[in-house]
C-alpha cells in the first residue's frame, strides 16, 4: 500500500469512526490495557504506527508535552520519512522504493489531497525554493492570510550528495561551515591549553568521520524541525521540481508523474549551486562545498581552487583539523571585500602554514592508479605549467543561479548572467512574478538578507506594509582562522564614491589579551574605520580582523546604520579587556603617517 493510500484510508477512518475513549492515531486505535487494538488497515499498519514512538526525538516529547498522541505520531512519521530520505542516513532504503520526490506536507494534516481552488487559481502564492528566502516568504505570506505552497527540490551533486529542506545555509553552507570552523578553533584551543596550565594529552587528534556524523546529525534535526514548523505554520510543502508553463502555471515533476498547479503570484527563491571549471576531470574527480561537509573520507592533502570567502573558510578549517590545504588564486583574494583586509587575511593564513598559489589556473585533473589526483595548472602571466598530486580537489570558483530548470522563457521572465534582475520591490519584468534571495542579481548573497527580504516581500504582497529591503550596510563575516568582519563601505569603494580627499581612515593594530600566554601571533590583528573627513565625520565602513569577528561587528552594524560618527566612537567607553573596545580607541589616521601599533594594552 502506498503512503497516499494509507493516508486516505486514515482520513476515511477518522471521518467514519465514532468518538470513544479509545485513541485513534493514523489508522491505529488503542485503549487502556489494549495496546494491540487495530483500526482499519490491519495489524501490520497498527504495529508500524505504534513503533513510531521509538523514533520521536526526546526533545520533541519534552518540548511539546501538551500535544495529543496524534500530533506526536504525526511528528514521528515525519521524522521517519526524513531519515528514509537522507541519502547517507542509517535508515536509507533503496532510492527507487522511496517516494521522496512526492513528500507533501499539508496544514493540519499529513494527508495527501488534491488541491482545492478558491477562485481562478489553486493558490495565492507559489514559492519556488525551500531555502532561507523562500521559507521566510512562505511563512510570512500564510501569516498574512494567503494560500501558499512551497516547492523545493535538490538535484544530487555529481558525487551523489543530496539534502533536505532548508536550502544552502542549513545543509551545505553557513551551519556546517561554522560547526567545522568551531571544531578547528577547539583544536587550536586544546594545543594552547598547556600554556594556560592544563595537562593535555599530546596524542589528541581530530576524528573526521565523527565530526561529519555530528554535523550531519545536527543538520538532519534542523531539516526535521523545519518540516514540522511548516506544518504548524500551515505552509503546504511539496518536494518537487517546478517549471513554468506560462506566467500563472507550473508543472511539478514527481516520480508518480507531472502535476500542474496555478497561482496568482510566484516568488522565485531557488538560490544557487557551486560552479565547476570547464576542464578535463573537474566534474569526475573534484568536489565542491556541497560535498565537503558530508564527505565519507578524510580530505587529506586538498587543493582549494578559488580565493573567495568559501574557499578561504574551507581551507582554514581543514588546516585547523590537521589536513594540508593549498589555495589556488586566479587573480585576487576575497573579491568584493576591502583589499587591504583581504591581504591581511591571506597573510595570516600563510603564516599558519597554508600555501597560496597566486596567478595560477587549473588545466586538468587526472586520477592516478594510486587513487591520488594529479592536477596540472598554469601561471596566467608567464605560462609556466606545474603539476602536483592531491587527495582532494575542492572547487570554490563561484556560484551559479539555478534558473535553467525553471523554463523562465515560458513565463517571460528576463535573466542576466544566470540570475534574475529585479527592481527595488523584488519584482521581475513580469507583473505577478517576484524573486528574492541569492537568485537575484547584484545583491548580497547572505542568509539574513534573504530572510528579511523574503518576509518584507510577503508583507507587501499580502499585508499592509510598504517597507522595502535595504540592501546597504549589511554586516558579514569571513570565518577564516583569524576571522574578518565588516559592515558598510570598503576603503576602495568609499574613495571611489566620495574621493580620496574626502575620506579619513582611522586604523590600528591591537593585541588580544587571550593571545598573550600562548604567544600567538598578533601581527595581523587589525581594524579600521572608514569615515568622512570633514563635518560630522560619519562612519561609512568598519573592518575588523581578529577573534570572534562576527560577534564584535554585529552591534557596530546597528550603530553604523543609525548614523555612527567618529566622535561617538571616541566618546564611547569600551569594555576592558575586549577586542571590541579597540574601535573606541581608534585615534590614528592613515593620513597622519603615525605608527598604528599599540604600545600598551591598558593606557
Amino acid at each position: 500500500m502506498s503512503t497516499s493510500d494509507v493516508h486516505l484510508s486514515v482520513e476515511r477512518h477518522q471521518r467514519d469512526t465514532p468518538k470513544s475513549s479509545e485513541t485513534v492515531v493514523d489508522g491505529c486505535k488503542t485503549s487502556p490495557g489494549n495496546s494491540g487494538s487495530v483500526g482499519p488497515g490491519g495489524s501490520k499498519r497498527a504495529l508500524a504506527c505504534m513503533r513510531l514512538f521509538e523514533f520521536v526525538p526526546a526533545s520533541v516529547a519534552e518540548s511539546e508535552p501538551q500535544q495529543n498522541s496524534r500530533s506526536i505520531y504525526r511528528s514521528a512519521y515525519l521524522h521517519i520519512r526524513l531519515r528514509q530520505m537522507d541519502p547517507q542516513g542509517e535508515e536509507q532504503q533503496d532510492r527507487e522504493d522511496l517516494d521522496d520526490d512526492e513528500v507533501v506536507i499539508r496544514p493540519e494534516s499529513d494527508v495527501i489531497l488534491e488541491t482545492g481552488s478558491k477562485g481562478p487559481y489553486d493558490y495565492d502564492l507559489i514559492v519556488i525554493g525551500g531555502g532561507s528566502a523562500g521559507l521566510a516568504c512562505a511563512k510570512e505570506a500564510v501569516a498574512c492570510g494567503a494560500r501558499v505552497v512551497c516547492l523545493d527540490y535538490v538535484k544530487p551533486t555529481p558525487l551523489g550528495t543530496k539534502w533536505g529542506v532548508g536550502g544552502t545555509c542549513v545543509n551545505v553552507g553557513c551551519i556546517p561551515k561554522k560547526l567545522m570552523h568551531q571544531a578547528s578553533l577547539l583544536g587550536e584551543a586544546v594545543h594552547e591549553a598547556a600554556a594556560y596550565g592544563w595537562n593535555v594529552n599530546e596524542k589528541i587528534k581530530p576524528d573526521w568521520n565523527k565530526l561529519v556524523s555530528s554535523v550531519q546529525n545536527h543538520i538532519k534535526s534542523v531539516n526535521w524541525v523545519t518540516r514540522v514548523d511548516l506544518r504548524d505554520k500551515k505552509v503546504e510543502y511539496i518536494n518537487g521540481l517546478g517549471s513554468f508553463l506560462d506566467p500563472h502555471t507550473m508543472t511539478i515533476k514527481m516520480k508518480s508523474g507531472d502535476r500542474k498547479i496555478t497561482s496568482q503570484t510566484f516568488v522565485i527563491a531557488v538560490g544557487g549551486r557551486p560552479r565547476y571549471p570547464d576542464i578535463p576531470g573537474a566534474v569526475e574527480y573534484g568536489i565542491t562545498s556541497d560535498d565537503l561537509f558530508s564527505l565519507n573520507r578524510e580530505p587529506g592533502k586538498t587543493l582549494v581552487v578559488g580565493a573567495g570567502y568559501i574557499g578561504l573558510e574551507c581551507a582554514g578549517f581543514l588546516k585547523g583539523l590537521g589536513y594540508e590545504p593549498t589555495v589556488m588564486v586566479r587573480s585576487i583574494v576575497l573579491r568584493g571585500f576591502d583589499q587591504q583586509m583581504a591581504g591581511l587575511v591571506a597573510d595570516s593564513m600563510e603564516e599558519r602554514g597554508i600555501p597560496f598559489l597566486y596567478q595560477y589556473v587549473p588545466l586538468s585533473v587526472e586520477k592516478l592508479s594510486s587513487g591520488k589526483l594529479l592536477v596540472k595548472y598554469e601561471h596566467s602571466q608567464s605560462g609556466e605549467v606545474r603539476s602536483d598530486t592531491f587527495d582532494t580537489v575542492l572547487w570554490a570558483i563561484g556560484r551559479k543561479g539555478l534558473v535553467d530548470d525553471l523554463n523562465l522563457a515560458n513565463a517571460g521572465v528576463h535573466t542576466f548572467k544566470d540570475k534574475i534582475q529585479v527592481d527595488s520591490y523584488e519584482a521581475t519584468n513580469v507583473p505577478n512574478i517576484y524573486a528574492v534571495g541569492d537568485i537575484i542579481y547584484g545583491k548580497p548573497e547572505l542568509t539574513p538578507v534573504a530572510v528579511l527580504a523574503g518576509r518584507l516581500l510577503a508583507r507587501r504582497l499580502y499585508g499592509e506594509s510598504t517597507q522595502r529591503m535595504d540592501y546597504t550596510d549589511v554586516a558579514t563575516t569571513v570565518f577564516t582562522p583569524l576571522e574578518y568582519a565588516c559592515v558598510g563601505l570598503s576603503e576602495e569603494d568609499a574613495v571611489k564614491e566620495f574621493g580620496a580627499d574626502e575620506i579619513e581612515v582611522f586604523h590600528g593594530y591591537y593585541k588580544p589579551t587571550e593571545f598573550f600566554i600562548p604567544q600567538k601571533s598578533v601581527r595581523h590583528c587589525y581594524l579600521k574605520a572608514v569615515a568622512e573627513r570633514h563635518g560630522e565625520q560619519r562612519v561609512y565602513g568598519l573592518h575588523y580582523l581578529g577573534p570572534v569577528a562576527g560577534e564584535v561587528i554585529q552591534g557596530f552594524a546597528a550603530a553604523l546604520k543609525s548614523g555612527l560618527t567618529i566622535k561617538t566612537l571616541m566618546n564611547t567607553v569600551g569594555i576592558h579587556p575586549t577586542t571590541a573596545e579597540e574601535f573606541t580607541r581608534l585615534n590614528i589616521t592613515k593620513r597622519s603617517g603615525l605608527d598604528p601599533t599599540p604600545a600598551s594594552c591598558c593606557s
